[in-house]
Protein backbone atom coordinates (compact mmCIF):
# COMPACT_ATOMS: atom_id res chain seq x y z
CA UNK A 1 0.00 0.00 0.00
CA UNK A 2 1.65 3.28 -1.22
CA UNK A 3 -0.19 6.47 0.27
CA UNK A 4 -0.30 9.84 -1.24
CA UNK A 5 -1.02 13.30 -0.17
CA UNK A 6 -2.70 15.38 -2.17
CA UNK A 7 -4.43 17.90 -0.36
CA UNK A 8 -4.79 18.56 3.86
CA UNK A 9 -6.99 15.99 4.86
CA UNK A 10 -6.98 13.69 2.13
CA UNK A 11 -4.93 11.10 0.15
CA UNK A 12 -4.92 8.47 -2.32
CA UNK A 13 -3.59 4.71 -1.91
CA UNK A 14 -3.48 2.03 -4.27
CA UNK A 15 -4.81 -1.10 -3.58
CA UNK A 16 -5.79 -2.02 0.15
CA UNK A 17 -6.55 -5.38 1.83
CA UNK A 18 -8.22 -5.84 5.02
CA UNK A 19 -4.99 -5.96 7.02
CA UNK A 20 -3.85 -2.75 5.53
CA UNK A 21 -6.45 -1.27 7.46
CA UNK A 22 -4.72 -1.40 10.71
CA UNK A 23 -1.79 1.04 9.34
CA UNK A 24 -4.27 3.41 8.24
CA UNK A 25 -6.22 3.74 11.51
CA UNK A 26 -2.37 3.89 12.82
CA UNK A 27 -1.62 6.97 10.35
CA UNK A 28 -5.04 8.64 11.70
CA UNK A 29 -7.21 8.02 8.74
CA UNK A 30 -10.92 8.42 10.23
CA UNK A 31 -12.73 7.23 6.97
CA UNK A 32 -11.83 5.37 3.55
CA UNK A 33 -13.26 5.75 0.38
CA UNK A 34 -13.38 2.38 -2.03
CA UNK A 35 -13.46 3.13 -5.80
CA UNK A 36 -13.08 -0.72 -6.56
CA UNK A 37 -15.43 -2.59 -8.59
CA UNK A 38 -16.64 -6.17 -6.74
CA UNK A 39 -15.25 -8.71 -9.14
CA UNK A 40 -12.61 -7.18 -10.60
CA UNK A 41 -9.97 -8.63 -9.85
CA UNK A 42 -9.01 -12.14 -7.36
CA UNK A 43 -8.13 -9.75 -4.35
CA UNK A 44 -11.34 -8.03 -4.73
CA UNK A 45 -13.91 -10.52 -4.75
CA UNK A 46 -16.20 -7.56 -2.73
CA UNK A 47 -15.92 -5.01 0.14
CA UNK A 48 -17.38 -6.69 2.54
CA UNK A 49 -13.90 -8.13 4.37
CA UNK A 50 -12.52 -4.02 3.59
CA UNK A 51 -15.66 -2.61 5.02
CA UNK A 52 -16.17 -5.36 8.42
CA UNK A 53 -12.62 -4.61 8.85
CA UNK A 54 -13.07 -0.65 8.54
CA UNK A 55 -15.88 -1.07 10.96
CA UNK A 56 -13.93 -2.92 13.56
CA UNK A 57 -11.34 -0.64 13.77
CA UNK A 58 -13.67 2.58 13.95
CA UNK A 59 -13.08 4.16 10.53
CA UNK A 60 -16.11 5.55 8.50
CA UNK A 61 -16.24 3.18 4.95
CA UNK A 62 -17.79 4.41 1.46
CA UNK A 63 -17.81 2.93 -1.65
CA UNK A 64 -18.44 4.31 -5.12
CA UNK A 65 -17.17 1.84 -7.64
CA UNK A 66 -16.32 2.89 -10.66
CA UNK A 67 -15.03 1.55 -13.94
CA UNK A 68 -11.61 2.80 -15.00
CA UNK A 69 -12.08 6.08 -16.67
CA UNK A 70 -16.07 6.03 -16.59
CA UNK A 71 -17.14 8.52 -13.99
CA UNK A 72 -20.58 9.91 -14.08
CA UNK A 73 -21.84 12.89 -13.07
CA UNK A 74 -23.26 10.41 -10.10
CA UNK A 75 -20.03 9.28 -9.33
CA UNK A 76 -18.31 12.40 -9.10
CA UNK A 77 -20.95 14.08 -7.24
CA UNK A 78 -20.94 11.25 -4.68
CA UNK A 79 -17.29 11.21 -4.49
CA UNK A 80 -17.67 15.29 -3.98
CA UNK A 81 -20.40 14.37 -1.10
CA UNK A 82 -18.60 11.94 0.60
CA UNK A 83 -14.82 14.75 0.76
CA UNK A 84 -17.46 17.33 2.42
CA UNK A 85 -19.48 14.69 4.83
CA UNK A 86 -17.01 12.07 5.54
CA UNK A 87 -14.44 12.96 8.81
CA UNK A 88 -11.11 13.80 7.40
CA UNK A 89 -8.66 12.71 7.05
CA UNK A 90 -9.85 10.49 4.64
CA UNK A 91 -8.02 7.88 2.41
CA UNK A 92 -9.45 6.78 -1.18
CA UNK A 93 -8.11 3.72 -3.15
CA UNK A 94 -8.41 2.03 -6.47
CA UNK A 95 -6.19 -0.66 -7.61
CA UNK A 96 -3.35 1.86 -8.67
CA UNK A 97 -5.14 5.01 -7.08
CA UNK A 98 -5.86 6.52 -10.67
CA UNK A 99 -9.83 6.42 -9.97
CA UNK A 100 -9.38 7.85 -6.94
CA UNK A 101 -7.33 10.85 -8.06
CA UNK A 102 -9.44 11.20 -11.30
CA UNK A 103 -12.83 11.59 -9.35
CA UNK A 104 -10.87 13.77 -6.80
CA UNK A 105 -9.99 16.13 -9.03
CA UNK A 106 -13.46 15.90 -10.64
CA UNK A 107 -14.86 16.49 -7.11
CA UNK A 108 -12.98 19.39 -6.52
CA UNK A 109 -12.88 21.41 -9.89
CA UNK A 110 -16.99 22.18 -9.55
CA UNK A 111 -16.04 24.49 -7.21
CA UNK A 112 -15.77 27.64 -9.10
CA UNK A 113 -12.06 28.82 -7.12
CA UNK A 114 -10.83 25.54 -8.10
CA UNK A 115 -6.94 25.89 -9.63
CA UNK A 116 -7.01 23.44 -12.38
CA UNK A 117 -3.15 23.87 -13.42
CA UNK A 118 -2.14 23.62 -9.40
CA UNK A 119 -4.92 20.71 -9.27
CA UNK A 120 -2.65 18.76 -12.00
CA UNK A 121 0.32 19.17 -10.58
CA UNK A 122 -0.49 17.66 -7.28
CA UNK A 123 -2.18 15.03 -8.92
CA UNK A 124 1.53 14.64 -10.89
CA UNK A 125 3.37 14.95 -7.85
CA UNK A 126 1.51 11.88 -6.41
CA UNK A 127 2.25 9.97 -9.76
CA UNK A 128 -0.64 10.05 -11.71
CA UNK A 129 -0.62 12.31 -14.60
CA UNK A 130 -4.17 14.44 -15.14
CA UNK A 131 -2.85 15.76 -19.01
CA UNK A 132 -5.75 12.95 -20.52
CA UNK A 133 -8.85 14.52 -18.50
CA UNK A 134 -7.83 18.29 -18.68
CA UNK A 135 -10.43 19.21 -21.07
CA UNK A 136 -13.02 17.41 -19.15
CA UNK A 137 -11.99 19.11 -16.13
CA UNK A 138 -12.08 22.16 -17.82
CA UNK A 139 -15.11 21.80 -19.09
CA UNK A 140 -16.67 20.94 -15.65
CA UNK A 141 -14.50 23.70 -14.29
CA UNK A 142 -16.96 25.80 -11.74
CA UNK A 143 -20.20 23.48 -12.38
CA UNK A 144 -21.18 23.04 -8.76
Amino acid sequence: MHIQKLETGFSIADAVAPQDLEEVARRGFKAVICNRRPGEAEDHPDDRALSEKAAELGLEWRCIPVKPGEYSDADIAAFGQALDALPSPILAFCRTGKRAVHLWAHARCKDATCDIPALMAVARAAGHDLEERRALLEAGAGQD
